[in-house]
């Protein structure tokens, strides 16, 4: 029976770890959609910003923002907030394809938490067959196979070092 549940417990780390190399797949085409979308909506603002400020975002937004009507007084906000933005997901496009591990570190430790819960709530499992998948899938089935078998041993050591003791004997592992 505990070979059973070895294999089992193999079987379901490496399906586990096989969905990983999806799911970032999944998190960096979002992330790129989301940053190519965000470039469009500053596309006319940066054209103007060329043709009448040499180009600065900032000093197009600080314009709008300094003008007494409230309407451009709010786009101003608007701008910014887009350029913001935009620099951001810039950022994080750039940081996710900087190395071949990158993209990992990316999704798991420093996500744009807005896209990582979109594409958590969205994510379709998928079975992605190449060197990394296959290689995180053997390494989670075998890091949960190891870590069963390290509660299982120290349960068992546990056990037997409790029932000696119980019978009262000094050098557990030893029957008395």
């Amino acid at each position: 029976m505990a070979e059973y549940l070895r294999l089992v417990t193999f079987v379901a780390g490496v399906l586990v770890g096989i969905q990983l190399p999806g799911f970032v797949d999944q998190y960096g085409k979002a992330l790129q959609a989301h940053q190519r979308e965000s470039a469009a909506s500053l596309r006319e603002f940066q054209d103007d910003a060329e043709r009448y400020f040499g180009g600065s975002l900032e000093r197009l937004a600080e314009y709008y923002r300094s003008s007494p009507d409230e309407v451009f007084n709010a786009g101003g906000l608007s701008i910014g907030a887009l350029a913001q933005r935009n620099e951001a997901l810039t950022r994080a496009v750039s940081r996710f394809y900087r190395s071949p591990f990158s993209p990992y570190v990316q999704t798991l430790l420093e996500p744009v938490d807005e896209i990582r819960r979109d594409v958590i709530e969205r994510y379709t499992y998928t079975v992605v067959l190449n060197g990394w998948a296959i290689g995180f899938g053997l390494l989670s089935g075998f890091v949960c196979a190891l870590v069963l078998e390290l509660l299982w041993g120290g349960t068992a050591h546990l056990t037997r070092r409790c029932y000696h003791l119980a019978k009262g004997s000094n050098r557990p592992g030893r029957p008395t």
